[in-house]
């Protein structure tokens, strides 16, 4: 059981604490909450005229003071709590188990109402901010590349399309040197726009019939690989009697 002498001390740093708290929150009116708009704690009228990147900052700025905020108004309510718990003869037992609480644990943390064992604080959240789901290497969840059979326009597309027009990154930066600054992008051979070479070349009409060849630089092109390697389609030769090798029978 605390002495009078301890419970007496603990009290007067409970009030100290309880008038710095305040009179801090009359100072910064309450973290800048007593105004309406984040642009009034700034002399601001508007964000007509304000640099994005600025805004950005005002709001970082607006987030940490409701953090802050959101801390000390806890902090309040504890002291008060422990105050009152002094006025009802309860000070320094566990508001759960009805145990004493240890004099070590009050001496480091005298706004406390519970023991070590029943602290609501003991859990550590396992929450992380969505944005590193998005984030995640290396395109989150917007790649589509594991799906089978997606040919979407997804995250991966979007970088090497803009890629295109300059990075950082330079030949000698890479595992294996390319020759030309075109080849630093992801996958510069990849594809835009369609998935297979002879869809450059290669038609039908709206029914999927009367499939046409229409002869051209990419179609020549594609012919000289196949050529090169000594077989009749990408994906390697087709038995004679196979009609119709790109599409899958599902009768």
């Amino acid at each position: 059981m605390l002495t009078t002498e301890q419970l007496a001390g603990f009290r007067l740093q409970l009030l100290k604490e309880k008038e710095e708290i305040e009179e801090r929150l009359e100072q910064n009116d309450h973290y800048g909450f007593e105004r309406g708009h984040y642009h009034e704690s700034m002399g601001e009228l508007s964000s007509y005229d304000n640099h994005p990147a600025d805004e950005g900052t005002d709001l970082y700025e607006r987030e940490k003071d409701i953090a802050l905020n959101q801390h000390t108004d806890l902090q309040l309510r504890n002291i008060n709590k422990a105050l009152e718990a002094m006025e009802n003869g309860k000070y320094g037992m566990c508001e759960v188990c009805g145990k004493e609480i240890s004099f070590e644990r009050l001496e480091a943390l005298p706004n406390t109402t519970y023991c070590k064992e029943h602290s609501p604080d003991q859990v550590v959240s396992h929450d992380r901010p969505i944005e590193e789901g998005v984030l995640m290497p290396p395109f989150g969840k917007f790649d589509m590349d594991s799906k089978d059979e997606n040919v979407a326009f997804d995250a991966e597309d979007s970088w090497q399309i803009v890629s295109q027009w300059g990075t950082s990154d330079t030949p000698s930066d890479l595992a294996f040197p390319q020759e030309h600054y075109n080849d630093v992008n992801n996958e510069p051979d990849e594809n835009e726009g369609y998935v297979e070479d002879f869809e450059n070349f290669v038609g039908n009409d709206m029914y999927g019939n009367n499939i046409t060849v229409y002869p051209n630089s990419q179609h020549e092109r594609y012919e000289q690989s196949l050529d090169e390697e000594g077989i009749m389609t990408s994906f390697g030769d087709l038995p004679a009697y196979e009609h119709d090798p790109y599409v899958d029978d599902d009768k």
